[in-house]
């Protein structure tokens, strides 16, 4: 099985989704946006992680009503003024029994049971079901996928420990659970790859910026010209409440377009929006091979363009933005990334959760230029 696409996209919803979050303090979810023709009742389940509170902002914004189910755990002060439902996925669905809405977000469902639990419950009483998946979904990560390729399978469908490895196979069988409850007409599948901006707690894209304005010789891995894909939490929620609004069904890639986005246009925006000295030093593939540095928090976002993850940045979007998915200028979200980054305790923003540890770094780099002068 291919595991390393799978796991690092895996070490960030760990880290992220399924743990307590910092709250994002700049920028509003979807301000590009439409109105709403008419008020939808919207249950989330979830709503305070890293993307639940955006989709809760936007849905707000149009005037939707918006009620939570969650365990309570997380972030329970965000939305004082909603209906919130305390429950549990695991077993503990008691009081969704016999209360109907228009939608359902299920931005929290890791573990096939539990999606279908929900899916089983919730169908006959509401209008679309929306599931959140990821592209870690997929069978290869060596070929471009496009939303009809074949996805990854787990030999014991029992198995409920979310790792590396059971990560994409269990989102896949989630799909699969919510497909056999919600008739198609009524189900909408997303599947996003690395999700960015404020309030993003697993600092894989937060890393780039915020490495960059410190300044100095810095490791970039691989060519300027490598690709990358990434989707901006804020655009993930207006397509989220588009769906909705437009009962838009079916699979789609939430990414941006092939090729749209590179390392280097990275690096420009990092350096731009932090006015810094930096002097980026391209270290190849074959070498950071050789260091150990390929797959887990190391070098995020990017991935090597050779071997089982060389079409890691070409998930086809096309279908997404043929449906409507809008996404902003990525320096935007480097921009607004570093502003909330700002606003975070020292003692979080000591810490960084992804990249190079400096030590890391400097030896890398130290042993890059030895073999190469």
């Amino acid at each position: 099985m291919k595991n390393s696409r799978r796991q690092f996209i895996k070490a960030g919803v760990l880290g992220g989704t399924l743990a307590a979050t910092g709250l994002p303090l700049v920028g509003h979810a979807g301000e590009e946006g439409p109105c709403s023709k008419k008020p939808l009742s919207i249950l989330i389940l979830g709503g305070t992680g890293f993307i639940g509170p955006h989709m809760v902002r936007e849905a707000l914004r149009r005037g939707h009503d918006v009620t939570l189910f969650n365990r309570g755990r997380t972030n329970d002060d965000l939305f004082p003024d909603l209906e919130t439902i305390t429950g549990d996925r695991d077993g503990g669905l008691d009081g969704l029994v016999g209360r109907k809405w228009d939608a359902v977000i299920d931005n929290s469902g890791y573990i096939p049971r539990h999606v279908q639990d929900s899916a089983r419950l919730l169908a006959p009483n509401v209008g679309q079901y929306l599931y959140i998946s990821t592209v870690a979904v997929y069978a290869d990560f060596n070929i471009v996928n496009t939303e009809d390729s074949p996805l990854a399978s787990i030999d014991d469908e029992s198995i409920e420990e979310v790792t590396g490895q059971t990560y994409g196979p269990l989102k896949a069988l989630c799909e699969k659970r919510a497909e056999a409850e919600v008739p198609a007409d009524k189900l909408c599948i997303l599947r996003p790859t690395y999700i960015c901006g404020p309030g993003d707690h697993t600092d894989r894209f937060t890393y780039w910026p915020v490495r960059t304005r410190e300044g100095g010789a810095m490791l970039w891995p691989g060519s300027p010209t490598d690709a990358i894909q990434i989707i901006d939490v804020r655009d993930l929620a207006v397509f989220t409440v588009d769906s909705l609004d437009r009962h838009i069904t079916g699979i789609y890639n939430m990414v941006n377009p092939v090729g749209s986005y590179t390392m280097g246009d990275l690096l420009a925006d990092s350096a731009a929006i932090s006015a810094a000295d930096v002097e980026a030093i391209w270290v190849s593939e074959p070498f950071l091979y050789e260091q150990g540095l390929i797959g887990g928090r190391n070098l995020p976002i990017w991935h090597p363009h050779t071997g089982p993850d060389a079409a890691s940045g070409s998930f086809s979007g096309k279908r997404a933005l043929d449906a409507g998915l809008c996404i902003r200028p990525q320096r935007e979200t480097a921009r607004d990334t570093l502003t909330w980054w700002n606003t975070l305790p020292e003692e979080r923003t000591s810490n960084l959760r992804a990249g190079l540890e400096p030590d890391q770094e400097e030896a890398t780099l130290l042993a890059w230029v030895a073999e190469n002068s």
